[in-house]
């Protein structure tokens, strides 16, 4: 590994998508303190730590945009069966509560995210999720505690659409100060509160860290464990598998090239999108993972790190349901988190949007502007939230959705595919990700609704709405090559290429473009590419930080050269390229880029390379 002349170290604590950095040892870990005037006394009961979840998700997708891992009541119409714990409240007598939530969709209708809070089978006055539109602070007014100790504290879901809540803090203060919109100060506070502050932080040590457990997470670690290395994976989700997890259910595209072996273990059959047959699939892939020698750290969310001149030293990763934090450090990372969080955080020069057509000359007549701007623009491929409904034997019941109708308008649909996808640049993809999903439900429930009021579709119900975005793009960070449009259409050969494909490059546009009212349907672009084409190990890791690789989709290129290797397989395959990189780097003591410079020959042995040929066919270990 390249020495280091810098002393200069940076702890990283990142929350809303912001770094706070400092040069001595991270107070936040131990011994934090949030700001004076924030009320301490009372007690914090978190949502996610509730003992019994019932019919309620805990949802981790926007941990970083709004400072919790929050309880959703996801019934598709249906209100679920309560969330249960028990509080420990320290004396009798009367505490006031305050409940963290928000109205989600707020409009001139009765809110759909309406719920209560019990305490002790007792509903406070307060109704919840239909105040603010942003996550805030709501006072649910005081209760009576007979005896002092464990009290019995219960949501129940009032409509079965979406509602959420974050946290409730008892106090015996008449007015609080709570912290609201600063989520590093948040953040801090709920540490003190939950006792997390004065916990020792878990040091672990790797061979390799890789944060984000999809496709190309998965096809890292075991890539890497396969040549005998320690290796952690750290995945915010309780399952593996990304956008082809039961929870998504995209079916995986693309070849797996070299990585056969590796990637059937894990991947999907050709299901259609958003069917059940995904559990099957997942039942596989949990097993490959669990059976692999891999540690594996499910429902982690990574949230900060740490780092010294150009180098990443570690990685902090804090448990969706306990609150605690963990230090995983290794010599090398791999950034498969599909937004590139670890590179974002360190300072990794990166890209997000399309470019200007004559940047790469990536202009194609046939499209236009659709296919690449003139002026370079934040316009990405979007989310998809998959859906579909099920015939029945007899007619089927659906609530009114007055505030659904604003989005979907008359448009009618009893599933949804993949062309039900948000891409709009007036959200972005990561700092608005809470509302681009919601945007989807309200598309889906109304499209549904309109649906049922003609007699075809009477007998139909919801089967299953994912509440888990599929994102296709956002931020790209980038390498010693930046991969695009030519790349893929003249099929270029590279003496470092790891990961080939043969799909059209293709591209997504919002329909509305073109004319049509829906702002939640894409239209697709085929430019065909003729045959193989190969991604080089340049753009797999960062230009400007010495030990961090990525895979999937946050990977080196252009808009346009995303458009065609994006999909599952193919980002299963820059994985084990990395993966197996990550195993050079310990034997060779190199870094990423070492390995490139010198050892690619190697590297592309492990992969399956034949190294006689700079190309060779690989439709053998393909599908």
């Amino acid at each position: 590994m390249k020495k280091q002349t810098s002393k200069r170290r940076e702890f990283l604590r990142v929350i809303g998508g912001v770094g706070v950095a400092s040069l001595s040892v991270p107070n936040y870990l131990i011994g934090a303190k949030p700001s004076a005037a924030l009320s301490r006394s009372g007690v914090l009961l978190e949502a996610s730590s509730f003992a019994k979840t019932g019919g309620w998700k805990i949802d981790t997708q926007h941990y970083l945009q709004m400072g919790g891992n929050y309880l959703l009541a996801h019934g598709m119409g249906k209100p679920v069966e309560d969330a249960e714990t028990v509080v420990d409240l320290p004396a009798s007598g009367k505490w006031n509560v305050w409940v963290r939530n928000r109205d989600w969709c707020k409009g001139e209708w009765q809110s759909p995210g309406r719920f209560q809070v019990l305490v002790e089978g007792k509903p406070l006055q307060i109704t919840f999720g239909e105040a603010e539109e942003s996550w805030h602070w709501q006072s649910g007014g005081s209760v009576e505690i007979a005896k002092a100790g464990k009290t019995k504290i219960s949501l129940r879901d009032l409509t079965g659409f979406d509602g959420r809540c974050d946290a409730i803090f008892f106090t015996q203060e008449s007015n609080p100060s709570l912290p609201e919109k600063d989520l590093k100060e948040l953040s801090d506070w709920k540490d003190v509160l939950a006792g997390r502050s004065k916990e020792k932080v878990e040091e672990l040590s790797f061979d390799l860290v890789v944060v984000g457990g999809g496709m190309s997470g998965c096809g890292a670690a075991l890539a890497a464990r396969s040549q005998g290395l320690r290796v952690a994976v750290i995945q915010d989700r309780p399952l593996f598998g990304g956008n082809a997890s039961q929870e998504i259910r995209v079916h995986t595209l693309g070849i797996h090239g070299y990585g056969s072996d590796i990637l059937k273990s894990i991947d999907t059959i050709h299901y259609p999108n958003g069917n059940e047959k995904a559990k099957v699939d997942q039942v596989k892939r949990e097993k490959t993972m669990a059976e692999s020698g891999v540690d594996l750290f499910a429902h982690h969310t990574a949230c900060g790190l740490e780092k010294k001149g150009d180098e990443i030293l570690s990685v902090e990763a804090r448990e969706v349901t306990g609150g605690r934090i963990k230090r995983f450090r290794a010599p090398v990372f791999i950034d498969a988190t599909g937004d590139g969080w670890l590179g974002y955080w360190a300072g990794a020069d990166y890209r997000y949007g399309r470019e200007a057509a004559s940047q790469h000359d990536e202009g194609w007549d046939k499209y236009g502007d659709l296919w690449s701007p003139n002026k370079a623009d934040n316009r990405v491929m979007g989310t998809s939230v998959l859906w579909n409904s099920e015939r029945t034997n007899q007619k089927q019941d659906f609530p009114k959705v007055p505030w659904a109708i604003p989005v979907s308008g008359k448009h009618i649909a009893s599933k949804g595919e993949w062309f039900w996808e948000y891409s709009d640049n007036d959200l972005n993809q990561v700092d608005d990700a809470e509302e681009i999903r919601d945007h989807m439900l309200r598309a889906i429930f109304g499209s549904f609704s309109n649906a049922k009021k003609n007699p075809k579709y009477a007998p139909n119900k919801l089967k299953w709405v994912a509440y888990v975005g599929g994102k296709r793009e956002s931020r790209r960070l980038m390498g010693d090559h930046i991969y695009d449009m030519h790349d893929a259409i003249k099929r270029r050969e590279f003496p470092d290429a790891v990961v080939v494909e043969k799909r059209e490059v293709d591209g997504h546009y919002q329909r509305k473009l073109k004319g049509a009212k829906e702002d939640f349907l894409s239209t697709a672009m085929f430019h065909k590419t003729g045959g193989y084409y190969f991604i080089p190990f340049r753009s797999f890791y960062s230009r400007n930080l010495s030990n961090l690789m990525m895979a999937g989709r946050c990977f080196s290129c252009t808009h346009v050269g995303l458009c065609g290797p994006r999909v599952m397989n193919t980002c299963g395959q820059m994985g084990i390229a990395t993966g197996y990189a990550a195993v050079l780097c310990k034997k060779h003591k190199a870094s990423p880029k070492e390995v490139g410079q010198s050892h690619i020959k190697e590297l592309r042995k492990l992969i399956g390379f034949d190294g006689t040929k700079l190309v060779n066919n690989p439709s053998k270990s393909g599908h």
